[in-house]
């Protein structure tokens, strides 16, 4: 499953790094709880956790069902 969310993580990051940030792949839990790292501008974005939701976990969820939640770590 981790090389699905590394390529489904490829999808989103041309957007953020647009904006100067990026998505760093942590780890993902036996239950579906994806863990990732937001670095450069989207890691002191005020709308990151808005990133995080509406963008990266759902891009996460519609692709690989597995996926139940994403959760930023620092």
């Amino acid at each position: 499953m981790k090389e699905r969310i590394e390529e489904v993580l490829d999808q989103v990051r041309p957007t953020l790094q647009a904006d100067g940030g990026d998505v760093e792949f942590v780890d993902v839990s036996a239950d579906g709880v994806v863990s990732v790292k937001l670095t450069g501008a989207c890691g002191s974005c005020p709308m990151s956790t808005m990133t995080l939701k509406m963008g990266i976990e759902r891009a996460l969820v519609e692709q690989i069902p597995e996926v139940k939640e994403v959760v930023q770590v620092r």
